[in-house]
Parts: structure tokens; C-alpha cells; sequence
């Protein structure tokens, strides 16, 4: 025997299997994003669900995507996982690597500076005045050398300063960019 449904009563049942339908839906799409490597956001998942900006705020689907956004936040990005492009902590790693080195050189030259007074100081009191000319243009010869490896290490820390001051301005226009990708997406799924 069947019993008859009145029409709201097959009208909720159809809303709440569209609802189901589109909730299984964002939860494949935020998998596939996760899958693909793609950045997880509400109105990336909605766009592609093709949903409305409530239903990826909604309770039972917010926690899936504030999930996915979290475990994208603790895997590095593909970009620098292919080394495709320098992330602002490698560029700052590299300034730093470079700070290091400049400092070992100029340590490097002090200490070479000094042994080479110590040694001049003992061999003018043994050498002939024909050997210590020589000996002074060797030395001044290896300055000239370690002067050449100080310029190269501060023209490189410059060089790694700009490229990371101009990482810093991509990456500060790429989240303007994007604000404003939101904010219009807003705009238009509001109408």
C-alpha cells in the first residue's frame, strides 16, 4: 500500500537530496584541489562546486575546507617544491649564506693580515732587499686577490638584496590581486 506524500513534503525531500548532492560535491572538489596541488579557498571551491558562497561557510562543510587550508599551510608550495621560483625564505637563506661567507672572507683577510706583518717582520730581518720586493709584490698580488673575492661577495649580497626585495613586492601585488578577486567574486555571486 503506498502512501501519498503531500507537495511539500516531496518538495523538502527534494531540497534536502540537492542539498546532499551539492555538500558531496564541494567535499569532491576540495579533495581534488588538495589532490592537484591547487590552493584550497572558499571561493575557489565554490566557483568550481558550483555552489553558492554560503553552502562552503556552511556548518559540516567550513570545518572540511578550513581542513584542507590547513594541511595546504603545512606543505610547502609546488612552485618551490619544483624550484621553479624562490620563495622569500630561500632568497633571505641565500642573503644570509652570503652575510656568512663575507664575514669568513673579511676574518680570512685579517688573519692573513696579520700573519703576513708577522712574517714580513721576520723575513726583513733574513731577506735581501732584491727577495723582499718580490715577497711584497706576491703579497700585494693575494690582496688584490682577496679583495676581488670581497667585491664579488658584496656585489652577490646586493644582488640577492634586490631579488628579494622584488620577491617581497610580487608576492605583496599577488595577495592585493587576489583581495580583490575575492572581493569582486563576492560582488558578483551576491547579485
Amino acid at each position: 500500500m503506498t502512501v501519498s506524500r503531500t507537495s511539500a513534503e516531496v518538495l523538502a525531500e527534494s531540497r534536502r537530496r540537492d542539498s546532499r548532492t551539492k555538500r558531496q560535491r564541494v567535499l569532491a572538489v576540495v579533495e581534488q584541489l588538495l589532490a592537484q596541488g591547487d590552493p584550497v579557498t572558499f571561493a575557489a571551491v565554490a566557483r568550481a562546486a558550483g555552489v553558492s558562497n554560503w553552502l562552503v561557510y556552511a556548518d559540516g562543510v567550513r570545518e572540511h575546507i578550513d581542513k584542507a587550508r590547513a594541511q595546504q599551510a603545512s606543505s610547502p608550495a609546488r612552485d618551490r617544491q619544483s624550484g621553479s621560483t624562490a620563495s622569500t625564505a630561500s632568497l633571505r637563506t641565500d642573503l644570509e649564506l652570503s652575510r656568512t661567507e663575507i664575514r669568513a672572507l673579511r676574518e680570512e683577510r685579517d688573519k692573513l693580515k696579520a700573519a703576513l706583518q708577522r712574517s714580513l717582520g721576520q723575513q726583513l730581518d733574513q731577506a735581501a732587499a732584491k727577495e723582499l720586493v718580490a715577497r711584497i709584490d706576491e703579497l700585494t698580488s693575494h690582496n688584490h686577490e682577496l679583495s676581488g673575492r670581497l667585491n664579488q661577495a658584496q656585489q652577490d649580497n646586493r644582488e640577492l638584496r634586490q631579488r628579494l626585495q622584488e620577491a617581497e613586492d610580487d608576492l605583496a601585488a599577488v595577495r592585493a590581486s587576489l583581495r580583490r578577486m575575492i572581493r569582486d567574486e563576492g560582488r558578483s555571486s551576491g547579485r
